[in-house]
């Protein structure tokens, strides 16, 4: 089975400066992204996520290396047509409504009346935005815009997805209701590839993850092999005790009205803390174990990169 996505030796430069130079954005960028997967995209300001995906769309040529797409060239006819692709900055004609513009993009791939009327009902649905179908979208908000780009993006029911900052703009409510959209994608039989700065989000729904800095990926794999289970801390959270007793068992103590937060490193020092705060007659209201996240493991590859 051809992968979805195969990205093998990519570089791109740029002239840049008063006086142009060539500054290489991608410095061999190699990948792959199995069908039927959600894929994510993660890296600092400037890293080279945005130029990666204009490679991958076709917006700009690399220097070196190749993009194929379900086995087929990226360029070519068959392979454009599975796709559809979200940008990080969308923009749409303000005076179009939701379901203008939607009928046009859906011109642009050649579906008949009576299909473009049900797909274009169906992804209004999907987005959230049915009851704002006959609204223009100089009228939406920023998260709005977001939905009705993703709708267009699903216009011509791609078999991969490509999404760069799709959750940017959008509140709690609305980041929660697109990871079910992206989910259900997955169900689908859909591949996704998204970048994204919330890493929370990405940790949630990713299948696999890679990491650029520099213009080179650092870290890549599947999700479950990159976070450890290994606890970092335990926070515990006390109430009864004086926070001088214990400070000698956590490198970190704040106090919150009458509780005392503890952050226990050492999991040896965590039952001794449990036997202080009944010794005492104190409450413990929580125990937490924190152990690696995919924001520890980001932190980490950026500032060693």
């Amino acid at each position: 089975m051809a992968k979805a996505l195969e990205v093998r030796e990519l570089r791109k430069s740029f002239r840049v400066g008063f006086i142009p130079k060539r500054k290489e954005i991608l410095q061999g960028i190699d990948f792959s992204v199995e069908e039927g997967e959600i894929f994510g995209y993660l890296g600092p300001n400037g890293a080279g996520k945005t130029t990666t995906i204009k490679c991958i769309m076709g917006l700009i040529f690399p220097d070196s290396g190749s993009v194929r797409i379900f086995g087929q060239d990226h360029l070519s006819h068959r392979a454009r047509e599975s796709l559809g692709f979200l940008p990080e900055n969308p923009y749409f004609y303000d005076y179009l409504t939701a379901e203008e513009f939607l009928g046009f993009c859906a011109d642009l791939f050649g579906l008949g009346r009576d299909e473009k009327a049900g797909r274009i009902a169906r992804l209004l649905r999907l987005v959230g935005l049915d009851r704002a179908a006959a609204v223009q979208l100089r009228k939406f908000s920023r998260g709005m815009l977001q939905r009705v780009g993703l709708a267009q993006a699903l216009i011509n029911d791609p078999r991969l997805v490509v999404l760069d900052e799709p959750l940017g703009g959008m509140d709690p409510i609305g980041r929660k209701e697109l990871r079910d959209i992206i989910v259900r994608f997955k169900h689908e039989g859909k591949t996704v590839f998204f970048t994204s700065h919330i890493l929370q989000d990405i940790e949630m729904i990713c299948d696999h993850v890679a990491i650029i800095v520099g213009g080179r990926i650092v870290r890549h794999g599947a999700l479950q092999d990159l976070i450890s289970e290994k606890i970092l801390y335990t926070e515990i959270a006390v109430s009864g005790v004086p926070p001088a007793e214990l400070g000698g068992y956590g490198e970190s103590v704040s106090v919150q009205g009458d509780r005392v937060l503890l952050k226990v490193y050492e999991e040896a020092k965590v039952d001794p803390v449990i036997e202080l705060v009944h010794r005492r007659q104190g409450r413990i209201h929580s125990l937490s174990p924190r152990t690696e996240t995919l924001e520890d493991i980001f932190v980490e590859t950026v500032s060693n990169g």
